[in-house]
């Protein structure tokens, strides 16, 4: 495999673990969620994103593709994607950043480098990096284990975020210098789970348990989607499963759904699957979530994060 990319470090972060942390987010995951608001994250190549508000048709890109693939209609730029290859060319030439390239790469060294300008944050927080993605465990694992491997060495803590659907192995090679992981349940029936995130969950509900039972610290993290996994029984559900096989459960995250990444889709050409079968939780209903978690024992449940 080839070195992963990366397409956004986000500094000061305070919802991916404990402490001020450096969220370092993989490009491309094995899942097709429908609530995705990081539509860029999805791919495994390099993508162009276009910002059509921020376009004056000046034709700088027409001009300067190698490709051939920008054409100006309606005084606006419009890029064939059957024949770009996001090389960034038209990037570099377009006087008002209209266009940019989601994805580049960095060595180990480099990422570990960008790390540790904040070591001070860390220090004073009890923070560190988080690896996201996309989905982080799905990708080139030597390039991720030496990550993990020279944060840990150098005292860092390192989580990881990650939606489980990947091979244990991928696991067990980095679990020796990881902290936590922050682990994603978006729905109990396999079904559900097909038709809003593309896979059945099996292979991550496995692996959750295979991590539980070799030590490792879990927050569950749960995605909360009116019209997909916003009622008692999926609560209860995950209750159950927890419960029945023993998950050790560190802490609990109830993720209200959002649609502030919709725009993003438009950038790419893309369009906003499923949208009028979702909706955002009222505040009561996510307090009543809450609720239900507390009382089954996990009483480090918080509302975000």
């Amino acid at each position: 495999m080839e070195t992963p990319l990366v397409f956004n470090i986000q500094k000061y972060s305070i919802h991916d673990g404990d402490g001020i942390r450096t969220s370092i987010f993989f490009k491309g995951c094995p899942l097709d969620c429908a609530w995705c608001h990081n539509p860029e994250s999805q791919r495994y190549y390099h993508e162009l994103m276009f910002f059509d508000s921020r376009c004056t048709g000046c034709g700088a890109c027409v001009a300067r593709c190698p490709q051939k693939a920008v054409s100006i209609v309606d005084g606006k730029a419009v890029t064939d994607r059957n024949l770009c290859n996001a090389c960034g060319v038209c990037t570099d030439w377009c006087y008002n950043s209209a266009r940019e390239v989601a994805g580049k790469t960095y060595t180990v060294e480099q990422l570990v480098k960008e790390a540790e300008k904040d070591r001070m944050f860390y220090e004073n927080s009890g923070g560190g990096i988080t690896l996201s993605g996309g989905e982080v465990m799905d990708q080139n694992m030597d390039y991720i284990e030496q990550l993990c491997k020279t944060l840990y060495d150098k005292g860092y803590s390192v989580d990881i975020d990650t939606c489980g659907y990947a091979p244990y192995e991928n696991f067990q090679r980095i679990l020796p210098y990881v902290d936590t992981f922050l682990y994603d349940i978006k729905a109990m029936d396999p079904k559900i789970h097909k038709e809003f995130i593309g896979t059945d969950n099996q292979l991550i509900l496995e692996n959750l348990i295979k991590l539980s039972r070799d030590g490792a610290k879990i927050n569950i993290r749960i995605p909360v989607v009116m019209g997909v996994n916003a009622d008692d029984a999926f609560m209860q559900d995950v209750i159950s499963f927890l419960k029945e096989n023993s998950i050790s459960v560190t802490q609990v995250n109830l993720l209200p759904y959002h649609n502030t990444g919709m725009h993003k889709y438009r950038k790419l050409d893309r369009a906003y699957l499923k949208e009028e079968e979702m909706g955002v939780p009222s505040g009561e209903l996510m307090e009543h979530f809450q609720a239900l978690f507390v009382e089954n024992g996990y009483s480090n449940t918080n509302i975000g994060g």
